[in-house]
């Protein structure tokens, strides 16, 4: 090894072995440089090597620290939009939207900052959609937290002549028996799934506040009515430091 790979190696094992633990701040430059007899700048690429891993983050100023562990979500994505969770979603019986609900049946507290804008949407999203170039969409964007700690990202887009008008289109947690689009008309009947793994764009990791080295799952789900016409499309994004997806499948 390398004496940068010798200090990675070291730190790595102490952070895999718990005796330094998440949040805590890895010793000072100074105070390594005296413990393995190394230079600044072999310190810094020893640990720069983890930053790349994903096992070490920076925080403010220069301080570097192990990175913080997320108490993983487990995603039964078989249930989750299933009739008969939409069939609670009413105020006073859940914590508003499907996803609320879950999190709140796990003990965990849920939020969301959402807004709402008339938009040409991303071209997957389009041709999900089916609309012509040009076509407006009704997105509906939400940063989700659980205690308070970002979570993931959640975009919905419709088309914008099904949907305006509706609650839909209010910047808010929103719910109704059987589903907003179904108390509307729009019955969903069945979803189409896309799942894709990468790493963030920067705007993504700033607001999920992702260390370095963090992959992101990036769900798309396409609803349509019994007719096959797409009603919405749902693009979300799932740190994979912090989210476990499960499904169930028929074998018929």
């Amino acid at each position: 090894m390398t004496k940068a790979q010798e200090i990675a190696y070291d730190l790595r094992e102490q952070i895999q072995s718990g005796r330094l633990v998440g949040g805590e701040a890895l010793p000072s430059e100074s105070k390594m440089m005296t413990q393995y007899g190394y230079s600044r700048e072999t310190i810094r690429a020893g640990v720069r090597i983890l930053i790349e891993e994903g096992l070490v983050v920076t925080g403010q100023g220069q301080g570097k620290y192990v990175r913080e562990d997320y108490p993983p979500v487990v995603w039964n994505w078989t249930t989750l939009e299933s009739r008969s969770r939409h069939e609670t979603a009413v105020e006073g019986r859940t914590a508003g939207d499907q996803w609320a609900s879950a999190i709140s049946e796990n003990g965990n507290a849920p939020r969301q900052e959402i807004t709402v804008s008339i938009v040409e949407p991303p071209q997957h999203v389009r041709e999900c959609l089916e609309l012509p170039e040009g076509g407006l969409a009704v997105a509906r964007k939400r940063v989700r937290y659980i205690d308070n700690r970002p979570y993931a990202l959640a975009d919905s887009y419709f088309p914008q002549d099904l949907v305006t008008g509706t609650p839909l289109m209010e910047p808010r947690d929103v719910s109704a028996p059987g589903g907003v689009l179904a108390s509307v008309g729009l019955v969903q009947a069945k979803y189409r799934d896309e799942i894709s793994v990468r790493m963030p764009t920067l705007q993504e990791a700033g607001l999920l506040a992702l260390p370095a080295a963090t992959p992101i799952a990036e769900h798309t789900r396409t609803g349509y009515d019994a007719d096959g016409r797409p009603l919405r499309c749902m693009v979300t994004i799932l740190p994979g430091d912090r989210h476990k997806i499960l499904y169930e499948v028929s074998t018929d």
